[in-house]
């Protein structure tokens, strides 16, 4: 008998994910993931105190899967129409630095950013929601939007996750992008030994 079946731990598993070819290779060169907040990072509800400060409700899944990429070498980034003390927060502890706020004219946000990083559209992700977004979407070699985003938006997706915006579609592009550079079966071997 096995030995690991002996002391009752599980033997290792190769990862059950996968990916479409088509949609693996639109996603190998992407090295920079540009993500909307409201409607994508959250369910896009807005709930505000009684002072009129704003409370976010994010997924710890999305956050796991950013901090992944990181590890990954693949460059989360926030554009943003609002600002919060809150979302500052949330994305001071994720790690992530590069981040525009109040912006409803993304494009020219996204662009500074590639510029810093020194890259271009064709090394660009994007996940968005809404019409602000589309600027962006149609630049990235791949455009991402949750399920629930709006039509106009749907339409100009390479990929739309299965899980809702605010509940896993942040963690099923970062897995995407994580088995379309190869770092994904290495970080779940890591975290599942």
């Amino acid at each position: 008998m096995n030995a690991a079946k002996l002391s009752g731990a599980l033997p290792a598993r190769t990862p059950a994910l996968n990916f479409e070819p088509a949609l693996l290779l639109r996603a190998q060169p992407v090295k920079v993931v540009f993500f909307d907040v409201d409607g994508v990072m959250t369910d896009g509800g807005l709930l505000f105190t009684d002072a009129g400060e704003t409370i976010k409700r994010f997924n710890s899944l999305d956050g796991h899967g950013i901090t992944m990429l990181q590890k990954a070498g693949i460059t989360p980034a926030v554009i943003t129409g609002r600002d919060s003390a809150v979302l500052r927060a949330r994305l001071q502890a994720l790690g992530i630095v590069h981040a525009q706020f109040g912006t409803e004219d993304k494009r020219p946000a996204a662009e500074q950013i590639l510029q810093t990083l020194g890259l271009d559209w064709s090394a660009a992700a994007a996940m968005g929601d809404d019409w602000p977004d589309a600027p962006v979407l149609r630049r990235v070699a791949l455009a991402c939007a949750p399920r629930h985003a709006h039509t106009e938006i749907l339409s100009i997706a390479h990929f739309v996750p299965d899980a809702a915006a605010g509940h896993g579609a942040v963690r099923a592009l970062c897995d995407l992008l994580l088995v379309a550079s190869g770092h994904y079966a290495q970080l779940w071997r890591e975290q599942s030994a």
